[in-house]
């Protein structure tokens, strides 16, 4: 501990260059043995809050100051020839006089321990006590993006019994265990029907024709959304009219979409797909009055919305149709892929029923060209398992994200869509009831973030990396780099966090702050 570095470091430190300090104690701590590291890392911090403070910014030298004592609470009161204890009182005064907006007293020496402390110098001979009790504390964690393993441990029972009732009928395909499944759908969504299929991408399929959506016919969507938003329109036959999104929540923006029909050119325009993303439910209230003003039809993308809801009313109720996924990723999940569409309609559900089903209502008679897209009896089965527990897992997941928001706030890290801070938060709408599917930031340095985050163990996501209107295979439409900006601007900065009903405050406090220290 009595390198040159080391010494020049707390001399900087002590004539109030605290920036230089940093730099060269940042030196040292590359080199030091890793039960040290948490010790001149707290130095460190210590050193760039007073220099934050020096620039102006309060909020960032606060969050430091709490981090750097955090580090430093594990070791004795003297050590490294300092004395923490009063080092760490002086940090505590300075952090109060910041969170209640006084002046702070003089500025924190690295005074030297007195004589009679005793004082470990494990960087020349650690005790195998110390050495072990602080490389727990700096151990790489892992928070996974999603851990589905700790849900199914929960309901391990019960699935094993549904499985096994399905076998013991040997009906795999459609059959009672489906139709008792659409009817909790359709009850828990508020429609008269639901229709199982065998992906989230073929509901979206079956409701685009259903609804009679064909060759020469367009649909108004979201550039920022999963592929199967827009191939599905394709896969119809018609073709995909890309409006740009609110750049505050990424849904579709409205007022976008209003001053495109308004203006369009584009023959046979017949609907609105909008997807709920990440949880929360689209504007559907402007949506639905510029679908009536101009005689389209509201097809809900509600992949990832399922027990979502806006002004009390469930995603998947709102549109002409809408339709679910219940790919293993989704708030309400599947052991392999499933899914299924929503309607009020008598004659759109019994298309969608026909077109699921090779385009026939008799077998081995067909009325049309349809698809071999049903839902199986186990997927079924297993789906009524986990609707038991949707309404506990969701608030649980809102509860999650309220953990983030306040974690992000304490670290001085903001969360407002609108602020120029390096974190910032989508914005839930007061009249959305938001399920958190995903838990998603617009960062800066996004890439490099990632990369730093997952050295440390920590899982994420880029939902997504490139809008739909630039995908090569959708270059035919004619979009370029820059009709759509705030799609192509979300591309470049969001990231998904870990998020899942089951993460720990503890998790949580870890991810944001190993973030805080990304940026600090």
């Amino acid at each position: 501990m009595g390198s040159p570095k080391y010494k020049e470091g707390i001399a900087l430190f002590n004539a109030g260059k605290f920036f230089d300090a940093h730099e060269v104690l940042e030196d040292v701590w590359r080199e030091a043995i890793r039960p040290e590291k948490p010790f001149l890392q707290g130095l460190i911090q210590i050193a760039v809050a007073l220099h934050h403070y020096s620039t102006g910014n309060l909020v960032g030298a606060r969050s430091l100051l709490l981090r750097g004592a955090r580090n430093l609470s594990d070791y004795p009161d003297a050590h490294g020839g300092i004395d923490l204890r009063r080092l760490r009182v002086a940090a505590g005064e300075w952090e109060n006089a910041l969170a209640n907006g006084t002046s702070p007293p003089a500025p924190p020496r690295l005074e030297p321990a007195s004589p009679d402390a005793r004082i470990n110098s494990p960087m020349n001979n650690p005790s195998t006590e110390r050495s072990l009790a602080v490389e727990a504390a700096v151990k790489v964690r892992q928070v996974p993006l999603l851990d589905l393993r700790r849900q199914y441990q929960t309901i391990r029972e019960e699935v094993l019994e549904a499985v096994e009732r399905v076998c013991a009928t040997q009906h795999f395909i459609l059959g009672e265990e489906v139709a008792t499944f659409e009817r909790e759908v359709a009850a828990c969504v508020g429609t008269e029907h639901a229709v199982g299929c065998a992906s989230g991408t073929d509901a979206l399929w079956l409701a685009v024709v259903a609804c009679g959506i064909g060759p020469g016919d367009a649909v108004v969507t979201t550039p920022f959304s999963f592929f199967a938003s827009a191939s599905s329109i394709v896969r119809a036959g018609a073709r995909p009219v890309f409006v740009d999104v609110d750049p505050q929540t990424l849904n579709l923006d409205p007022g976008a979409v209003e001053r495109r029909v308004a203006q369009s050119n584009t023959a046979r325009l017949r609907a609105i797909l909008p997807v709920h993303l990440f949880g929360q439910c689209a504007d559907m209230d402007s949506l639905q009055r510029i679908a009536d003003e101009h005689h389209l039809v509201i097809i809900e993308d509600a992949a990832q919305a399922f027990g979502a809801a806006r002004r009390g009313q469930r995603a998947g109720s709102f549109g002409t149709v809408a339709t679910f996924s219940f790919y293993p990723t989704k708030n309400l999940s599947a052991y392999g892929d499933a899914g299924c569409l929503t309607t009020d309609d008598d004659t759109l559900a019994k298309g969608a029923r026909r077109l699921r089903n090779h385009g026939s209502r008799e077998r081995y008679f067909h009325d049309e060209i349809g698809w071999n897209c049903r839902l199986d009896a186990l997927q079924a089965a297993i789906l009524r398992v986990k609707m038991r527990y949707i309404e506990q897992w969701n608030q649980a997941r809102r509860l999650r994200a309220a953990s983030y928001d306040r974690l992000f706030a304490a670290a001085g890290l903001t969360s407002e869509p609108d602020s120029s801070a390096p974190v910032r938060g989508l914005r839930t709408h007061p009249d959305a009831f938001h399920i958190f599917h995903q838990y998603v930031v617009r960062v800066s340095r996004r890439d490099e973030l990632r990369q730093f985050l997952a050295a440390r163990g920590i899982g994420t996501e880029i939902y997504y990396p490139l809008p739909l209107h630039l995908q090569k295979c959708l270059r035919y439409l004619g979009y370029v780099e820059g009709d759509l900006p705030e799609a192509e601007r979300a591309a470049r900065e969001v990231l998904a966090l870990p998020m899942f009903p089951e993460i720990t405050e503890e998790e949580q406090n870890y991810v944001v702050e190993q973030i805080a220290e990304f940026y600090s």
